[in-house]
């Protein structure tokens, strides 16, 4: 009998030390999330300033090109005939 109950308490005590290891895994694993959340939240918002500068930049080029600059002339002429296009298409489909 002392046998059995040396193994019980012997298990007993490998179940606590189990059972105290996963609280401490789940715990870390919490503190990783949490982490992960604010490196995502802020990988986003950095995503946002970059997409606002890259329009800022367009518009930079564009400003630029029509105010007599030959390095974006090319492309302003290529972006003002696309407008064009797309403002004949609208009105080719107005009056149908």
């Amino acid at each position: 009998m002392s046998e059995l109950l040396k193994l019980v308490d012997s298990l007993e005590v490998r179940l606590l030390s189990v059972v105290e290891r996963l609280e401490e895994k789940d715990q870390i694993n919490k503190q990783l999330m949490h982490e992960l959340a604010l490196k995502e939240e802020k990988s986003k918002q950095q995503e946002a300033v970059m997409i606002d500068w890259e329009e800022k930049y367009e518009t930079l080029k564009l400003t630029s090109s029509m105010l007599g600059s030959e390095d974006y002339k090319r492309e302003t002429k290529l972006k003002i005939n696309a407008l064009i296009r797309e403002i004949d298409h609208c009105i080719t489909q107005l009056s149908k």
